[in-house]
């Protein structure tokens, strides 16, 4: 902290009032702070994406089944939630990737140490494939396993891929890795993003 007049220096907290600059203090906290071992960290992944694609595929499984009773936008709301919620329950783990768009993104700006990124692909591979694997096994192969097959050309197809991969990689990098932001408000705003590229990109 700073005394407030123009000499710019800082201002100890009173030794009454704890004896302890603010900043050490800080320091001091984070630094007892537990590190997440790192096989914890792959199996929170494993997790959340198993759980991200079975709700989130799930969801148009049913929806092709029941006649479209679910909707696009119930579809959508259910991948946004799902984000949201296991971003809230897996994120002080793992930092709830789920996404190797996501890992790299998290790894350009050292969030993440670069050895890890294979552990954390190969767990989301691992993830998402066993999801799908308990999706056939439930429901069959109806509607192309939820599969999104481009409704349009190959052009609106990449247009459309770039453009909502920016912005969710936008928003995560914003709200996720800047220490300005205000950071319970992550799951919130991974979530609703998630929830308008679905509606417009399906």
């Amino acid at each position: 902290t700073f005394d407030g007049n123009k000499t710019g220096k800082k201002k100890s907290v009173p030794d009454d009032l704890g004896g302890r600059d603010l900043e050490d203090g800080i320091k001091n906290h984070c630094s007892r702070l537990p590190s997440v071992n790192f096989f914890k960290k792959v199996g929170a992944e494993v997790i959340g994406t198993f759980f991200m694609i079975f709700l989130g595929c799930g969801s148009v499984l049913i929806d092709k089944k029941t006649g479209g009773s679910i909707t696009h936008l119930g579809v959508s709301l259910v991948w946004g939630m799902t984000v949201m919620v296991l971003i809230y329950t897996l994120g002080h783990i793992s930092g709830a990737h789920f996404n190797p768009a996501v890992t790299l993104a998290f790894a350009t700006v050292k969030k993440i140490p670069l050895n890890e990124i294979p552990g954390y692909i190969a767990a989301q591979v691992v993830g998402s494939i066993s999801a799908g694997f308990v999706l056939r096994s439930l429901f069959g192969e109806i509607a192309h396993m939820a599969a999104t097959v481009p409704a349009g050309s190959d052009r609106q197809s990449f247009v459309l891929e770039i453009l909502i991969t920016f912005l969710l990689m936008f928003v995560v990098c914003g709200v996720g890795t800047d220490t300005r932001a205000v950071g319970e408000l992550t799951g919130l705003a991974v979530g609703a993003t998630v929830v308008m590229v679905v509606i417009v990109a399906g």
